[in-house]
């Protein structure tokens, strides 16, 4: 038998490519929304630690955003989504479960990449916003805010491959990502090369297309600012 009957067999008859399509819809769909979630909880705890230096009324604020980042940092992922799926959300769709809990660790980095960021911005940005009458929560929304966000945008670009690469244990949770969907079709076939090939393939394109239209913004958001 060729190679490409091989392939015939293993992903065309019975329609087995399919699954690598839901397979392949699930990944995005708890990638893209566990980074929205993350970038969203990121923010405000990089926010909230900025507004919290040299307040000790807002000492307690500070001390909860530290507490959360050691705790979901300190968790390994998989630990994580086996909480979610069957401690926390135990009767939730798995794909809602792996995007909050994939969100909700993402947040944890999330949150000191935007605040590294916050700080790269000069602070006498804050002090001139300040004079013009603009209040500090202004300020940071039409000065700071926007200028730390271009200054991590690499970061956040890996933050979001690195996402990508980590939902290939949501499987653990019976979700068909395209990892679960490839053990699938190797378990149904006893194919155990060309579903593994296949797999690591499709990965790398995606992580390629990220990249370059990660790229593409870089070189548009230069270009806003004139450089």
């Amino acid at each position: 038998m060729s190679w490409f009957d091989k392939l015939h067999e293993t992903f065309i008859e019975g329609e087995r490519y399919k699954w690598l399509l839901e397979g392949f819809g699930n990944t995005m769909l708890i990638t893209l929304g566990a980074l929205a979630i993350g970038v969203v909880i990121g923010a405000v705890i990089a926010i909230a630690k900025y507004f919290c230096e040299g307040n000790k009324k807002l000492r307690w604020v500070n001390w909860l955003c530290d507490f959360y980042t050691t705790v979901i940092r300190g968790i390994p992922m998989t630990v994580l989504l086996l909480m979610f799926f069957y401690i926390i959300l135990v009767s939730a769709n798995g794909v809602t479960v792996a995007i909050i809990a994939f969100g909700i660790n993402s947040g944890a980095y999330m949150a000191e990449l935007i605040r590294s960021g916050i700080n790269a911005v000069d602070r006498g940005q804050m002090e001139a916003a300040r004079s013009l009458g603009l209040s500090k929560g202004q300020a940071m929304r039409k000065i700071i805010f926007p200028q730390a966000i271009k200054n991590i945008l690499p970061a956040i670009g890996n933050e979001c491959i690195a996402l990508l690469k980590e939902t290939s244990v949501a499987g653990y949770v019976a979700i068909v990502d395209l990892t679960r969907a490839a053990t699938n079709i190797r378990n149904k076939t006893f194919d155990a090369v060309n579903p593994i090939i296949m797999l690591a393939l499709v990965y790398l394109v995606i992580v390629v297309v990220m990249t370059k239209l990660l790229a593409v913004l870089e070189r548009r958001l230069r270009k806003s600012d004139g450089r």
